[in-house]
């Protein structure tokens, strides 16, 4: 597994019953996750003196619950700023377990010896964006969601990377991909975060286990003569690290490079242990 075990302004303290206790910097929210199936005794004060708690309804969905919570603050990363605000469906607008692969694939492009074009698709608020930029990278960032990547730019504004060589894009990933290809450019380095399921701006339907194989293939059409890494970021439950390995495997054999796939996953301070957060797919060159 890869832990994201390098933060200071984030941490989950505790989880049980089928929720985890968090600190983001100076609050703490406690939110549903449901790999969290073991019932232990909720002892860390904590649980209660949260200052958000997101209450799953049984008929989909739920809702924030406030206790002295601002609308809005920040944490950091290493140099990184990320601005959060809870919002629809537990959200804040980071997902800290992707730290993990923020500093693998940041090394590579410090020791690239080389400029380094990455590509972030489905980008979101812009955290893979930020770290690759920081770490010398010129980066294409593509969302579909128009709110997103205004939200990744304040961040962008706030890691003092205002005048960093991004591209923000607003729009479908498939469709910008196949204009890429068209136009004939192309990039060292490829990562994507899709979702489950999602929608593009004009309503384009996107179900990962019916579109990731095939959006892969299409991606490596974009790759350069000598690509970097290619990053595949699941949050899928049927999509194992091992249906990672294998697409990303099959689809950049052509490239001398090796692929592995892990569990990403965040400690628990309470209890020594590690929560799993998702998997994550590696490509890397030799």
């Amino acid at each position: 597994m890869w832990i994201a075990d390098n933060w200071t302004d984030y941490e989950i303290l505790d989880c049980s019953k089928g929720e985890k206790l968090e600190r983001w910097g100076s609050y703490l929210l406690v939110r549903p996750d449901p790999q969290v199936i073991w019932d232990t005794p909720k002892k860390n004060k904590g649980w209660r003196q949260m200052n958000g708690h997101y209450h799953r309804s049984k008929k989909g969905g739920g809702e924030w619950e406030f206790f002295d919570l601002p609308k809005q603050w920040s944490i950091r990363y290493k140099d990184l700023t990320f601005n959060l605000k809870p919002f629809n469906f537990k959200h804040t607008g980071l997902f800290p377990e992707q730290a993990a692969n923020w500093d693998w694939f940041s090394d590579k492009i410090r020791h690239a010896g080389r400029p380094v074009k990455v590509l972030n698709l489905f980008a979101y608020t812009g955290g893979a964006t930020l770290a690759a930029a920081t770490a010398g990278a010129s980066v294409t960032h593509v969302d579909a969601s128009r709110g997103m990547v205004g939200w990744a730019k304040e961040n962008a504004v706030s890691s003092g990377l205002k005048d960093a060589p991004v591209r923000w894009l607003v729009d479908d990933c498939v469709k910008f991909v196949e204009r890429e290809i068209r136009r004939g450019n192309h990039y060292d380095a490829i990562i994507m975060d899709p979702p489950s399921y999602g929608r593009g701006p004009k309503g384009e339907i996107w179900k990962i286990e019916d579109s990731i194989h095939a959006f892969i293939k299409l991606c490596t059409s974009v790759l350069s003569d000598k690509p970097l890494f290619f990053l595949v970021n699941s949050y899928t439950t049927g999509l194992a690290p091992a249906v990672l390995t294998y697409m990303l495997a099959t689809e950049l054999r052509k490239y001398r490079g090796t692929v592995e796939s892990q569990e990403i996953g965040l400690p628990v301070s309470d209890t020594g242990l590690i929560l799993p957060c998702g998997a994550s797919g590696r490509w890397e060159a030799l």
